[in-house]
């Protein structure tokens, strides 16, 4: 009798504790067939023209490189996660949040093309009337206001131009590198009872060795790479969604002679709902420089600055929703004032580009949708970014030579279309 009453207890709190606790798996996995073709426009030289104007008869006008493929993540990043809470009482909550990319086109678990990990989000946090702490690897929040205010989410051919520019292109270096994610963060999250305003903040440490006095600079190099800052801040209520935020990180370091190399983020964006339409906006700056913490700064110190905005509409139709965004970037080195001294008819010209998707997801139930997507974009001044999905980047052609001829001729990319047609599946 006694061990009855003993299993029954513990029968019993083995309910209780489920009650107070749970655990899900869940994911996406989302598969298109993807493609995307790049146009490079031959670049004569006026001086060869006058001497002989026959000189690029040989050579066509334009060229272009091309390629398609099975993608995925083209309309929502796939991926595998398990996530659980466990009520504390008092108002506390214990939570973890472990998710992992999946190449599902080629059945490797992570993006880098290894075995699953958990690099989409891996955090453990408490919770409470507080608001959150949350511990781990995280979106940075200067990364919300690009993906939540992108009609397309950054996925696929129709991800925000301004992104692609971030991430940077074989002609264009990035900025900022990955903007995505931060490792080894701190972050804050404001309870959700504010009357619609929301936030968070966090830190990521570098996690470099560093040494406690000068005389072993050398091995202080580096000490600070990698450190992210950051905050985001907004207010939703009703149709309206509007935030903003900043942040910096170290790209590099160097103790010796006292520099870091920074991106600062800076962008707000919004949305309003009309029920008929949703309109969407966004303007983001993101700025390279070096940072001299002595007086070894020295007289011309040049920054790389990269203005980005986009225009965004969805339409709901049916069961479907029509997306479709304008986008623009340009990316400005400051330029030393001396040459405009030494050569008065000097010009600069910026990179830039212009960027136009349309899409429509059609939803054939709550977890699963069919989708399209074209995007095109037209670069100018060298820059040469491209609609490309997941993995299917391809890249211009720069040179041309036709066979059993020695004439060559040099090409600049001009402009680029991208296209998907998939399946999305959620569970």
């Amino acid at each position: 009798m006694k061990k009855s009453l003993v299993a029954l207890a513990a029968l019993a709190v083995a309910g209780v504790a489920s009650a107070q606790s749970s655990v899900t798996l869940f994911g996406i996995v989302d598969a298109s067939v993807s493609g995307v073709s790049n146009k490079s426009e031959l670049v004569t030289n006026p001086a060869v023209l006058l001497a002989n104007p026959f000189a690029y008869a040989l050579l066509p006008q334009s060229t272009t490189s091309s390629r398609t493929g099975i993608s995925n993540s083209a309309n929502s990043s796939s991926r595998l996660g398990f996530r659980g809470v466990e009520d504390l009482g008092g108002g506390l909550a214990a939570s973890f949040w472990l998710e992992g990319a999946l190449n599902n086109d080629d059945g490797t678990g992570a993006a880098t093309g290894g075995g699953l990990n958990f690099q989409r989000r891996s955090t453990v946090s408490l919770s409470g009337p507080f608001g959150e702490v949350r511990l781990g690897r995280d979106y940075k929040p200067t990364f919300w206001n690009l993906t939540v205010f992108d009609p397309f989410g950054t996925n696929g051919a129709g991800t925000a131009l301004v992104q692609r520019a971030i991430g940077g292109s074989t002609a264009v270096p990035a900025i900022e590198g990955s903007n995505v994610r931060a490792s080894n963060s701190i972050g804050y999250f404001l309870p959700p009872n504010l009357g619609g305003f929301y936030g968070q903040a966090m830190y990521g440490f570098s996690e470099q060795a560093k040494y406690d006095n000068f005389l072993q600079g050398s091995l202080n190099n580096g000490s600070r790479t990698g450190r992210y800052w950051g905050g985001r801040f907004g207010y939703a209520n009703g149709p309206l969604d509007v935030a903003l935020a900043y942040g910096e990180q170290v790209n590099a370091s160097n103790f010796n002679i006292g520099t870091n190399n920074l991106s600062k983020n800076f962008n707000v964006g919004g949305s309003y709902d009309f029920g008929v339409v949703k309109l969407f906006a966004q303007y983001v700056n993101v700025k390279g420089t070096v940072d001299y913490s002595g007086n070894n700064q020295p007289l011309f110190n040049p920054d790389t600055k990269l203005d980005g905005a986009l225009l965004g509409v969805t339409v709901p139709v049916g069961a479907g929703q029509i997306k479709a965004t304008y986008g623009k970037v340009k990316t400005r080195v400051d330029q030393n004032p001396l040459v405009y001294l030494t050569n008065p008819f000097f010009q600069y010209n910026a990179p830039k580009a212009d960027q136009l998707a349309l899409g429509y997801v059609h939803n054939l139930s709550k977890r699963t949708a069919l989708y399209a997507t074209v995007a095109y974009i037209k670069n100018k001044n060298g820059a040469d970014y491209q609609a490309n999905s997941n993995g299917l980047a391809t890249p211009y052609v720069a040179t041309f030579q036709p066979a059993g001829t020695a004439l060559t001729g040099a090409y600049l990319p001009k402009s680029s279309v991208g296209y998907d047609f998939g399946i999305r599946h959620s569970f």
